[in-house]
């Protein structure tokens, strides 16, 4: 299936560990129509194998956790990555500050073990946190974790490309601040079919120096930036 060509929702540098361009499906799951799902933090690139997006000594963020102000990437903006409706538009979840490594890990378990499906997204928050679900020309796009009080838009808004929707969050099923991306083929996602997609431009730091990628899928560990 040829993937949808969609702008880039951030700015600035990132890193995606959850990734199609790493596996498929990219979150080991078809659920929530998050085959070809992608993950996107910023981290300290002193570490990058480690995806550590945070700066303070890691003892002290294992043992006393990171406040969310700490954290590189949360609060930064959400764009929206076509033209297109805003179907749903949800806010209020409220955020977990400090992320503390052990219960936020916990909570992904807990999840995952005691998720119930529901037909209304809303029900999910639990799961998706603050969230945004757009309706483009031939594809849905979900945007999730959003920073609680940020979301921008309401149901039924018309936005552009490049419109800032909201910002990024620790809402939801989420262990770090970062924005959770998809395209599906239905706004319901407990029905919904992932669809793939690539990103109309970007840059990727390599051998030195930032290299130009057209209708680009980022790998695992690949640096990438949009100005």
């Amino acid at each position: 299936m040829k993937p949808v060509v969609v702008d880039f929702p951030l700015r600035g540098e990132w890193v995606a560990p959850n990734t199609p361009g790493h596996k498929i499906p990219s979150h080991g799951t078809d659920q929530l129509g998050q085959t070809f799902a992608y993950d996107l933090i910023q981290i300290d690139w002193r570490f990058p194998k480690s995806f550590r997006f945070f700066k303070k000594p890691y003892l002290s963020a294992l043992f006393f956790g990171v406040p969310l102000n700490q954290c590189l990437g949360w609060s930064q903006p959400i764009y929206a990555p076509f033209n297109g409706e805003v179907i749903e538009a949800e806010d209020g979840l409220r955020e977990r500050d400090p992320v503390d490594f052990l219960r936020d890990m916990m909570l992904v378990l807990k999840n995952g073990f005691f998720f119930k499906p529901s037909s209304i997204n809303r029900d999910m928050k639990s799961i998706i946190g603050n969230y945004i679900i757009l309706k483009g020309d031939d594809c849905y796009a979900l945007l999730a974790h959003a920073r609680n009080g940020s979301v921008r838009v309401n149901n039924g808004d018309r936005v552009s490309t490049g419109q800032q929707l909201a910002e990024i969050g620790h809402s939801g099923n989420s262990t770090a601040p970062h924005l959770h991306f998809h395209l599906m083929d239905s706004p319901t996602l407990l029905t919904a079919k992932g669809l793939p997609c690539c990103f109309r431009e970007y840059e990727l730091f390599q051998d030195g120096t930032w290299h130009k990628v057209s209708n680009g899928i980022p790998g695992r560990f690949d640096r990438i930036r949009v100005l």
